[in-house]
């Protein structure tokens, strides 16, 4: 006669409880690491982008203003950066030449402010203003034009000398 053998264990079978389990772990651990960084991210940068974020506003409509009434004006601006120095085309919105103004330039290079310079233009030609400066390399030039009535014009645009 033969002993019968214990029943062996049945294989493992996944029940609707162990899928509960594992969706409950997967969605807390998400959630706790997202807490995490929300509070990392909240105790290093208290949202203020600005010192003065107020002050730093108005100055920034103010320019928005400036900008509208530029362009009522209509004037146009044309840099090119020259072998001995900076050349300036000055347009009305006809593409007409604008004389008398007073035109100068603030170079800067553009990762520094070393060497920085402010430079007076003078009329060479209807509506085209020069400038002699011997430069090499990219330059940020901030052109400001302003009539004799006080209209004012400022135009930016990078250049690149030989």
């Amino acid at each position: 006669m033969t002993v019968p053998s214990k029943p062996s264990k049945p294989p493992f079978a996944v029940k609707g409880w162990h899928v509960a389990a594992g969706v409950v772990a997967f969605f807390a651990l998400v959630i706790s690491v997202d807490a995490a960084f929300l509070v990392m991210a909240y105790r290093t940068h208290p949202g203020q982008v600005a010192p003065r974020p107020y002050e730093a506003g108005l100055i920034y409509n103010a320019e928005l203003e400036r900008l509208r009434v530029q362009d009522a004006l209509g004037w146009r601006a044309g840099a090119e950066a020259r072998a001995n120095g900076l050349n300036v085309l000055m347009q009305d919105r006809e593409g007409r030449p604008l004389t008398g103004l007073k035109v100068s330039a603030t170079l800067q290079r553009p990762a520094t402010e070393q060497g920085r310079a402010v430079v007076a233009l003078k009329e060479e030609a209807p509506g085209r203003y020069g400038a002699d400066r011997a430069l090499s390399g990219v330059w940020d030039a901030r052109i400001e034009a302003t009539d004799s009535t006080g209209r004012s014009f400022i135009a930016e645009r990078r250049l690149t000398w030989p």
